[in-house]
């Protein structure tokens, strides 16, 4: 299992990229340059954050992105749940089917306990977090 994905990665290095930059846009030849990501990737998500409101993307000469959004707003979790769906890391092996031990199954609830301390933990990581020094 992989708890972050290449399409969520290239996504937390292109918004920490646009915001360290000092420019208002950042153009997409930019980021594929300096990030050395694929452009078709890397315009594929940089659409997505447009679309979820993470980035505004300006067109034609002098065009390119920028944040839509304080950087402690942006959460590596929020990043997760665009690219990745929901977070969960207890999921019963019967799927559909409600498990009869569900309420008193133990591996569920200490589970059940990390994913909570996992997710806080990862709320707590913003695009500034991880912009200080």
């Amino acid at each position: 299992m992989k708890l972050i994905i290449r399409d969520t990665d290239y996504a937390v290095r292109a918004l920490c990229f646009i915001a360290k930059s000092k420019k208002n846009r950042v153009p997409v030849s930019w980021l594929i340059r300096e990030l050395n990501i694929p452009g078709p990737f890397l315009r594929r998500i940089l659409q997505v954050l447009n679309q979820k409101e993470i980035l505004n993307s300006y067109k034609g000469q002098g065009g390119g992105f920028s944040l839509a959004k304080p950087e402690e707003e942006i959460s590596l979790i929020d990043l997760m749940k665009i690219f990745q769906g929901p977070i969960k890391l207890n999921e019963c092996l019967f799927k559909k089917k409600i498990c009869p031990n569900i309420k008193v199954c133990k591996l569920k609830k200490k589970i059940d306990k990390i994913e909570k301390r996992v997710l806080s933990e990862l709320r707590g990581i913003t695009l500034a977090y991880l912009l200080k020094k």
